[in-house]
């Protein structure tokens, strides 16, 4: 039977977590889903990339959140680390005969696995982040399929910024995982902050591009990092998962600096983490668990935060250790015009040209 119910935004507990806000909407539940409010124990099953939880990147993110929840709401909740995109339907499997009440996946590659999930068992109800489940408005979403999204370039363009205006060689890089259009997000706000910083400056400055390919190998991340750091650079942004942590080593070994990517890395090197362009997953999945706990959930479409929705993306707050206070002032002028439309920041090459 459908019936609508009301769905909170999920920045609703970002004051406590992030400083963030929300809204509310209505919204019609999965059909056939089950009704969380009326079981007497919430099971919450989170299937990782092949980051793994401990990726000190956006999987763990998401478990923070979950592991949050659990505590908070007395719920059960575990997670299956996936090694290979092969683990995906094995893992999301595993958690649907355990019969779940919502399954979390995370990663644009696990959107077709997670989709077919959700239509093979209608009863249980299905989150993943990073993935459009409409494909932009193109696509039917199942009933109890909920997408969530971040608008990276944003962040990325402020990281990017402060990269610019702090290189000292003029010279800063970039290291993706897989290309893709999560990633192209990273980069190309990245490119258009650094320019915009480039600008400023009255000078070119150069940006140095790789992909390590996957988002585990963080020697291959660190070698590609350390070459960079030998042609020049002296400031390089990540966006490459696990393999993102190699960069991270890359710049403490070098003395130069780096920037991380979805959590506050800070504190795998004080001394070298520039900044980071942070994605608040934990703060997303917490609220969606806390509706399904209310017995509320809103499937069949993609909800997407940028810096408008009260700090659902933002820089690290850990930035003022390493960044400049000049720099920081700038970077809030520079967030309003973003949300004020002033700016708009490219998220693939394409926008990126018209954007230059």
């Amino acid at each position: 039977m459908k019936k609508k119910i009301t769905l909170l935004s999920v920045l609703t507990l970002a004051m406590t977590l992030v400083a963030c806000g929300g809204g509310k909407n209505e919204a019609k539940p999965a059909e056939g889903a089950k009704d969380a409010a009326a079981t007497s124990e919430i099971k919450v099953g989170f299937v990782t990339d092949e980051g793994g939880v401990n990726d000190q990147s956006f999987n763990q993110g998401v478990w923070e959140g979950l592991d949050k929840a659990k505590t908070d709401f007395g719920l059960e909740a575990d997670y299956l680390e996936s090694k290979d995109s092969k683990d995906y339907t094995p893992n999301l499997e595993t958690f649907a005969d355990q019969e779940k009440n919502l399954i979390v996946g995370a990663g644009f590659k696990m959107g077709d696995a997670i989709a077919d999930a959700a239509n093979q068992y209608p009863e249980i109800n299905y989150a993943i982040v990073d993935v459009d489940v409409t494909n932009g408005g193109q696509a039917e979403a199942p009933s109890n399929l909920l997408g969530i999204m971040f608008r990276a370039q944003e962040p990325s363009f402020l990281v990017g910024y402060i990269a610019g205006m702090t290189s000292e060689t003029n010279k800063v890089g970039f290291v993706g995982g897989q290309e893709g259009n999560i990633i192209w997000g990273f980069e190309y706000g990245y490119r258009a902050g650094v320019d915009y910083a480039a600008k400023e400056k009255g000078t070119e400055i150069e940006i140095l591009s790789q992909y390590v390919g996957n988002f585990t190998d963080a020697q291959k991340g660190k070698s590609i990092t350390t070459t960079m750091y030998q042609n020049g650079a002296d400031v390089v942004f990540h966006a490459a998962g696990g393999a993102g942590d190699g960069v991270i080593e890359a710049a403490k070994e070098a003395g130069k600096y780096a920037i991380g990517v979805d959590r506050d890395q800070n504190a795998l090197a004080p001394e070298n983490v520039l900044t980071s362009a942070m994605k608040n997953a934990d703060v997303a999945v917490y609220e969606v668990v806390q509706e399904m706990k209310d017995g509320k959930f809103e499937g069949g479409k993609t909800i997407e935060f940028g810096l408008a929705d009260g700090g659902a993306v933002g820089i690290a707050p850990t930035s003022d250790k390493n960044v400049k206070p000049e720099i920081l002032k700038s970077v809030e002028e520079i967030s309003k015009k973003i949300i004020d439309g002033e700016i708009k920041v490219p998220y693939n090459e394409e926008t990126y040209n018209e954007y230059k």
